[in-house]
């Protein structure tokens, strides 16, 4: 699907089709939008601006040359979008290219924030004046996403953290929970670097404008981004933190658990060593009195009992 929001005097409509091309000029081309492009669309789209657009594969290496880079047609950025779904993230590729007058951007999922951000283009546009001013609010809103998405695992952290210093049951699931959390963090991390250095690729490049405005709204995004980062490093090592915890917890019990098992062993050692002394089938001493049974049960007993008093004066249980 391909949407192209072009200028036609002070409105900017809205076309679906990539034969609208051939009547509409560059310089009158805000935003070219491709949603799971078909073949002819993206061929289409690439005979319009004069240049390559990459593929998904392309669009998915970690090279700094792959998510970033320029030449005489325009500026090339790959970076992820991060959406929750249940107890996960998922990660999708969006690419961006930045022409003299245009903003192309590629995608394979639906985004709400696109949609919400065509919605005001055609509402207001002398809000965008070019596709640079277009390309800083697609990356505010996401920036603000991000915030948004960090701020709830911080909240769910938390939580955890609430339901530790409540004694509830520590168990494997509440470990493997805490993983998930963990890797939740790494990817938001990554994700939120990606960007970090996309736009601070964008400030070195000879196509960022030079508009004071516009550089100084960049700025702040990349010292909202830095700020972000700050606090999922928090929220990790605070994550860090509750997993040594549960472990501790985890291996406190299951010594109290074997502790439990030794003392019942060394009560009924003396016991089962009498028991078994007076099982062999030999002479041996009392066995000749009936109730000789009731002085050896007796002696069993005062045996327990006395490791048992032992072990306690030795604060050993």
């Amino acid at each position: 699907m391909i949407k192209i929001f072009y200028r036609r005097g002070n409105e900017i409509l809205l076309s679906r089709s990539q034969t609208e091309f051939a009547t509409i000029s560059k310089e009158n081309v805000l935003w070219i939008d491709i949603l799971e492009p078909t073949g002819e669309e993206k061929r289409a789209t690439e005979k319009f601006l004069g240049t390559e657009i990459q593929s998904r594969d392309q669009t998915e290496e970690i090279e700094s040359s792959s998510r970033f880079s320029e030449d005489e047609y325009g500026l090339y950025a790959n970076t992820y979008f991060l959406s929750p779904t249940g107890d996960e993230m998922s990660s999708d590729p969006v690419s961006f290219i930045l022409t003299d007058y245009t903003l192309t951007t590629l995608r394979d999922i639906p985004l709400r924030s696109f949609d919400l951000l065509q919605m005001k283009i055609q509402a207001r546009p002398e809000m965008f004046p070019d596709c640079f001013t277009l390309f800083l609010e697609i990356m505010e809103k996401r920036v603000d996403l991000d915030a948004d998405i960090v701020e709830l695992f911080a909240k769910d952290t938390s939580q955890y953290s609430k339901r530790i210093n409540q004694q509830e049951d520590i168990n494997e699931e509440f470990l493997l929970d805490i993983n998930q959390l963990q890797e939740n963090a790494m990817m938001i991390r990554a994700n939120v670097v990606d960007k970090q250095r996309l736009l601070s690729n964008l400030v070195k490049s000879r196509r960022c404008p030079k508009d004071p405005e516009l550089r100084e709204e960049l700025n702040v995004l990349i010292q909202d981004i830095s700020s972000l980062i700050n606090h999922i490093n928090f929220t990790f090592e605070r994550l860090e933190y509750l997993q040594d915890t549960v472990l501790g917890i985890i291996n406190l019990d299951q010594n109290k658990i074997m502790k439990i098992f030794t003392v019942i062993t060394l009560l009924i050692m003396p016991a089962t060593f009498i028991a078994s002394f007076y099982g062999m089938n030999v002479a041996l001493p009392f066995d000749k009195y009936r109730l000789a049974w009731l002085g050896i049960l007796a002696l069993m007993v005062v045996l327990a009992f006395a490791f048992w008093y032992i072990f306690k004066k030795k604060k050993m249980l």
